[in-house]
């Protein structure tokens, strides 16, 4: 996908429209939590009429990698989160980066420091004996640039306020005041001419015209660091008359926690976008709407659709404990989906699973897909539900089929033939008509006919209801697999 050039973003829109934007590093799938992220930012932009955009925070060139990239297009297109522009690439806009701290270094709001790096873990470790805090308390902080040393490598510093405070009304989290003591003047620059992440994060959002940063509260601290060079660079361009660099508006939702209350992690089902709808067989709407309600509620509703969530949300009404995570939520909720999905759809995903192309095997999964779709939470299971469909004969049945199958019960299955081989109409009605008026004159149950019939017809225990699945397998089919139950054995 292509990168898109910042001069797209029209600042002079900054106060018309609300921008938001979704920042994921490619270092790995796109995670729940990550997902999360980006349908609240997608959601407040739809909500207010505003603008989502994407970014693709690649500067860590060892771990960010390709597949990572279109893992996590992948897994925002499934969800319906595609930006409103083309992605930025981070690491693209490196020189743009650095050109902003050599800004910030000449008008005095940055300074090389030449502090190598022995002399910083010195200082640290001396910090830890003496059980302080480590603060950067550099003396190239003012030193005259006479004084700089001569081909000796620097960082570039952005020089942190020492006094006063930094408050941020944050619409999720409240007012947060943090005192300026306890922000270090970080580096904005490193010493091979790399923008660092504080640096690049701030720059490419002002670019892009971001007026709402929305982002996991472990972002806090970060906001406070960010704040320090946005308001330098504000100073900058209202000095030269050239403009303006505005505080974002911030929103820092809490993290997902596992049902238990521990952080979440793969034992709660912390797993790839890619691996719910893959691996779980989940739709995308089912996921859409149960990460809507992690965190955010509407009153008492639980299902909601994605014209709603557009209406309704509201970033202010995020809560701000951490959401807990419960898989069998989340399942239960993709079993109401499921039944609601079109079986055209439907059908084309159950397909991929069982590998069937010929329009023949397609037409019937269609036809059965009614019956199936109740009984199935997920599409592996309805892939699952679906596949005696196709079997091939003699059905090889499972354990409990096999311990359904007795001599007692081929021999029900021999009267059950006897019964339906006349047969001139195969509806599920006359079906039934029938095998009530044998079971009656046996002495038996309809039960006790369908579970050893069910065994033969499928393999399994379970299934659509049994005249379901003979209308579905159709007369010959049906019978044909009855007979296999005792055809060749003297039955008593």
């Amino acid at each position: 996908m292509a990168s898109a050039s910042v001069t797209d973003f029209a600042t002079s829109d900054r106060q018309q429209a609300v921008v938001t934007r979704f920042a994921p590093s490619p270092t790995g799938f796109l995670h729940i939590g990550g997902a999360r992220t980006a349908l609240f930012n997608w959601l407040f932009a739809r909500h207010t009429g505003g603008k989502y955009l994407l970014r693709i925070e690649d500067t860590d060139r060892v771990r960010s990698t390709d597949a990572a990239i279109d893992a996590i297009f992948d897994g925002l297109s499934w969800l319906g989160l595609g930006g409103d522009e083309e992605p930025v690439f981070q690491f693209a806009r490196s020189d743009r980066h650095a050109d902003v701290a050599h800004q910030l270094l000449a008008a005095g709001h940055a300074y090389r420091c030449y502090l190598t790096p022995e002399e910083l873990a010195a200082r640290r470790e001396l910090a830890q004996a003496e059980r302080r805090p480590f603060r950067i308390d550099s003396e190239w902080r003012d030193a005259d640039p006479a004084t700089w040393p001569e081909g000796q490598s620097y960082v570039i510093r952005i020089k942190a306020p020492r006094e006063g405070e930094t408050v941020i009304d944050d619409l999720v989290q409240g007012q947060i005041t943090v005192s300026n003591r306890e922000i270090d003047d970080f580096v904005i620059l490193r010493s091979d001419g790399t923008p660092t992440y504080m640096l690049a994060v701030v720059v490419d959002d002002h670019d892009m015209g971001v007026t709402h940063v929305i982002r996991g509260d472990d972002h806090i601290n970060n906001a406070f660091r960010q704040l320090v060079v946005i308001r330098a660079m504000h100073t900058i361009e209202q000095a030269a008359g050239t403009g303006a660099w505005p505080d974002p508006i911030y929103a820092h939702i809490p993290l997902i926690h596992g049902a238990d209350g521990a952080k979440l992690s793969k034992r709660h089902g912390a797993l790839g976008v890619d691996a719910y709808r893959d691996e779980l067989g989940l739709l995308p709407e089912a996921v859409f709407n149960y990460l809507l309600r992690l965190g955010w509620g509407h009153g008492d509703a639980e299902i909601i659709s994605r014209e709603e969530a557009v209406e309704w949300f509201d970033i202010t009404h995020v809560n701000k404990g951490a959401a807990r995570f419960d898989l069998k939520k989340l399942l239960n909720l993709n079993g109401h989906y499921l039944r609601l999905a079109d079986d055209a759809r439907l059908t084309a995903e159950v397909a991929k699973r069982l590998d069937l192309a010929d329009a023949a095997d397609l037409a019937l999964l269609e036809k059965a897909m009614p019956v199936l779709k109740v009984r199935a939470a997920d599409l592996n299971e309805l892939a699952d539900g679906a596949r005696f469909l196709f079997a091939r004969r003699p059905l090889e049945p499972d354990a409990k089929a096999t311990a359904i199958l007795t001599d007692d019960a081929r021999a029900v299955l021999a009267k059950i033939t006897a019964r339906l081989e006349p047969a001139t109409e195969w509806t599920a009605e006359v079906l039934e008509h029938s095998l009530k008026d044998l079971a009656g004159e046996l002495g038996l149950g309809l039960g006790k006919l369908a579970q050893p019939l069910r065994a033969a017809l499928t393999g399994q225990t379970t299934s659509p209801g049994i005249f379901d699945v003979l209308v579905l397998l159709g007369r010959d089919e049906a019978l044909a697999r009855i007979r296999d139950q005792f055809a060749g054995e003297t039955i008593g």
